[in-house]
């Protein structure tokens, strides 16, 4: 049987290069491999406030986002999160079963909450849905980057505590590192994660960008006061990490663009890096107008939805039958 992997994104906002390069290009890979669970992650998105006009867009534009980028429906779950009502249920047993000191270590938690009069309880207890994310469907592997390992640790000790007391049943998951692949920062500071929440426009390039505002955004990155376009992370972050994009986006290595670009100013390497980026994205986004247009987007997430829940429901019943739940008649 092939090994599950689950793995999903937010839908509250429109997604960058950072997020195809660090997590939507290895989702397509997987696939050829594993068993895969991706989803749009609605029910975290509203852990903090959203316009509900912005989430069904996001919400449609993140799944057609998914499929215009390879991810094939055919051999791959792609669904709404709160299409399979599973999650939410437990999500909340799990919550029963986390210790309130747990939930405040986390360090997403802390730096979401910081300066906030006010905070709702379900960005507390937001890592205990991720954990039923993943253990709902006993997900063997979950791609997972830095800010999200401590989540999945509290997952593996949630699946281990009810093993222990309840019998052995949840499959303990292991993170997935990709063997490459660059995490992809600001274009105004190469110092932080390209986001697609930054306030700033300029310092991401989202997928949907056109081309124009790709070229535009590119020429008026930041970088430094010297000229040569070589890969230094600790003294030239800024070139280092366009020197990144252009890499993941041409196929091309880091000492390939620097030996290409020896010499050179910074103005025409950042010109043809607009090229390069453009060259990748405008296949994508046609694919992606010609799903939204096409009216199937609909269908693909129902039937996404439906096989995720038969998974989700097996589950769920093993849980509640060993927690002395009364079986539903």
């Amino acid at each position: 049987m092939a090994k599950k992997v689950l793995s999903g994104i937010q839908p509250s906002g429109s997604l960058t290069l950072g997020n195809y390069i660090g997590a939507i290009k290895n989702f397509v890979k997987l696939q050829k491999e594993y068993e895969c669970f991706f989803m749009v992650v609605d029910l975290h998105a509203i852990t903090v406030a959203q316009d509900p006009a912005a989430l069904r867009e996001n919400s449609e534009s993140v799944a057609a986002l998914y499929l215009a980028a390879g991810i094939d429906p055919a051999i791959s779950h792609v669904y709404m999160q709160s299409h399979v009502p599973q999650h939410a249920e437990l999500g909340w047993i799990l919550t029963t079963l986390t210790a309130m000191g747990e939930l405040e270590r986390m360090t997403q938690f802390k730096d979401k909450s910081a300066g906030k009069e006010s905070v709702g309880a379900g960005l507390f207890v937001y890592p205990s849905l991720m954990a039923a994310d993943i253990l709902v469907y006993n997900a063997d592997l979950v791609p997972v980057g830095e800010d999200q390992k401590q989540h999945l640790e509290l997952t593996r000790d949630l699946a281990g505590r009810f093993n222990h007391r309840f019998g052995d049943f949840f499959t303990i998951p292991e993170p997935y590192i990709p063997e490459v692949g660059a995490r992809i920062m600001s274009l105004d500071d190469g110092t932080k994660k390209m986001s697609k929440s930054d306030p700033n426009a300029g310092s991401r390039i989202g997928l949907l960008d056109p081309p124009d505002v790709i070229r535009k955004k590119i020429s008026r990155a930041t970088t430094d006061s010297g000229r040569e376009v070589v890969f230094d992370p600790a003294n030239k972050p800024e070139i280092s990490n366009l020197m990144s994009i252009y890499a993941e986006c041409s196929g091309m290595s880091l000492q390939q663009i620097a030996d290409k670009y020896e010499g050179q100013m910074y103005g025409g390497f950042k010109k043809e890096l607009g090229e390069v980026v453009v060259a990748l994205l405008e296949p994508l986004q046609q694919r992606y107008h010609e799903i939204r247009s096409s009216g199937m987007l609909g269908d693909i997430l129902a039937q996404g939805a439906e096989s995720a829940r038969n998974n989700a429901a097996r589950t769920l019943e093993g849980v509640k039958e060993r927690m002395g739940f009364l079986p539903y008649r």
